[in-house]
């Protein structure tokens, strides 16, 4: 096991809902969201996990975030 491996945001998940999350992560960085919107339940467990912030409805990585898909 990697020492990394316990700072994963998504460990506790499914692989495909980790997977999920990470690309959903990457579509709010890159401004994506008119062609991918984000479903209210993800946006809710990123922010949960301190992974987003939302401000006047917009989405925005915080630095977990960022490093969640680095």
């Amino acid at each position: 096991m990697d020492a990394h491996d316990n700072d994963d945001p998504f460990a506790d998940l499914a692989l495909d809902k980790a997977i999920h999350l990470r690309w959903t992560l990457r579509d709010i960085k890159a401004q994506r969201l008119t062609l991918s919107p984000v479903a209210d339940d993800d946006l809710s467990l990123l922010a949960e996990r301190g992974l987003v912030e939302v401000s006047d409805g917009v989405p925005t990585l915080t630095d977990a975030g960022l490093d969640a898909i680095t």
